[in-house]
């Protein structure tokens, strides 16, 4: 089999899943696992397995290193192939997402390059991508560092940016760190054809699956709110059937496939995915709430608030807003930090999703390599709610305020306040 066969342009739309997928989340991926005697998935560690001979361990070997999945009397050979708790896992969130399946990588980059190498193995280097996206997808794509070529533009320019050997458009909606929203949809007519990828890691398939407005990959950082509790890493990328035979191929030949435990830990998290998902997002929307109108604040971003979502997508795109939220602090760099540090309940770090409540300063941190044109305010700092009550994470925040506004008072009558002293490309 010739090494990555051409992609199709553009792919059939994959239906949502039938049931509801609060009950997806509980039994996708749990076939055979009762059957077998167990009530949860064991955890196979085995890095090689045995062969029923020369001839059939051969064909095993050739089938899982050129895309395929393990058939009727094949070995798994060897774990970076395949690995029975990866393929649960993935079928499970591909359940969730409505797509025909799911490659799971060691980390949400690992899954990015690998969409990557492919598109440049087909002769598709150039990639189309909106910002602000997350910092790493950034990063990778100005490097060029895995020989694709890059034109950024907004959702109104994508037409105009592609070109015969485009083989991506990549966004992510909601954005990281401003929450602003994008019309999947529109963006999907805009590129013609062209293969979109979505970053969903901020809304997950709980509140919003890509695929049925047109997106033919969504993309996760698995190690966010599909864990969900800040202790795995991993990454995936669900969509077409063909697709995923090129994304397991580029998986086998570069090593980057999830570990076993890791799988467990992502499979057990999507299980409880939709009830932590709708309580971190009632308590955002709270959190929001309480802080419009604060005077250390130019801007609550969250897409809950009223005006901050001007075509109307939620309800229609997705079906929430989420639970992160960006503060643009009115004293700029000096006051974020000190508003940053100040935060004793909410964890300063960065990553995002799990059950407790995180604070960090984009510019200085995940988005530190981004362009100084398109890097995130001095000012704004990004909160992810996690599952405290909502009256401590708001007392948490207004004494960090406070403590902000002080600082920022005294910086303002100096002069000091400005642009992050660190946040150089």
């Amino acid at each position: 089999m010739p090494l990555l066969p051409p992609l199709p342009q553009h792919e059939p739309i994959q239906r949502a899943p039938a049931l509801h997928p609060d009950t997806v989340a509980v039994h996708g991926g749990m076939a055979g696992v009762t059957a077998s005697g167990s009530h949860v998935p064991v955890i196979d560690l085995s890095t090689t397995n045995p062969l029923a001979g020369v001839e059939c361990g051969g064909d095993s070997y050739e089938n899982l290193a050129t895309g395929g999945t393990i058939r009727d009397g094949d070995s798994a050979v060897y774990q970076r192939l395949w690995q029975p708790g990866v393929a649960r896992f993935e079928t499970a969130l591909s359940a969730l997402e409505g797509t025909g399946g799911t490659v799971a990588f060691a980390s949400g980059m690992a899954a990015l390059a690998a969409v990557l190498i492919a598109s440049v193995a087909a002769g598709t280097p150039h990639v189309v991508a909106l910002r602000p996206i997350y910092g790493g997808t950034d990063h990778v794509l100005a490097t060029g560092l895995l020989g694709t070529s890059v034109t950024w533009v907004d959702a109104d320019g994508v037409a105009d940016a592609i070109r015969p050997n485009t083989g991506l458009v990549i966004l992510e909606s909601p954005a990281n760190p401003t929450l602003a929203l994008t019309d999947i949809r529109a963006v999907v007519a805009a590129a013609g054809g062209v293969p979109v990828l979505v970053d969903n890691t901020f809304a997950t398939p709980v509140l919003q699956r890509p695929v049925e407005s047109g997106a033919t990959l969504v993309l996760h950082s698995a190690t966010k709110f599909l864990g969900g509790h800040g202790d795995v890493m991993g990454g995936t990328v669900s969509g077409t059937e063909q697709w995923m035979v090129r994304l397991r191929q580029v998986r086998a030949l570069t090593g980057g496939i999830l570990h076993p435990f890791a799988a467990y830990l992502l499979h057990r998290g999507l299980r409880t995915l939709p009830v932590r998902v709708r309580a971190q997002q009632a308590t955002a929307g709270m959190v929001a709430e309480g802080l419009v109108g604060h005077p250390a604040l130019t801007r609550v971003l969250y897409p809950g608030l009223p005006g901050q979502d001007p075509q109307r997508l939620l309800g229609r795109q997705a079906s929430g807003a989420g639970s992160i939220i960006a503060l643009e602090l009115a004293g700029g760099f000096e006051t974020a930090v000190r508003f940053t540090e100040a935060c004793a309940l909410i964890t300063h770090a960065v990553s995002l999703g799990g059950v407790d409540s995180l604070v960090q300063h984009p510019a200085s941190l995940t988005h530190r390599p981004v362009e100084a044109g398109a890097r995130p305010g001095a000012g704004i700092v990004r909160l992810s709610i996690g599952l405290e009550h909502v009256d401590d994470l708001l007392a948490d925040i207004l004494t960090a305020l406070d403590v902000a506004m002080d600082v920022g008072s005294n910086a303002a009558m100096d002069g000091a306040a400005g642009e992050p002293r660190q946040a150089v490309a």
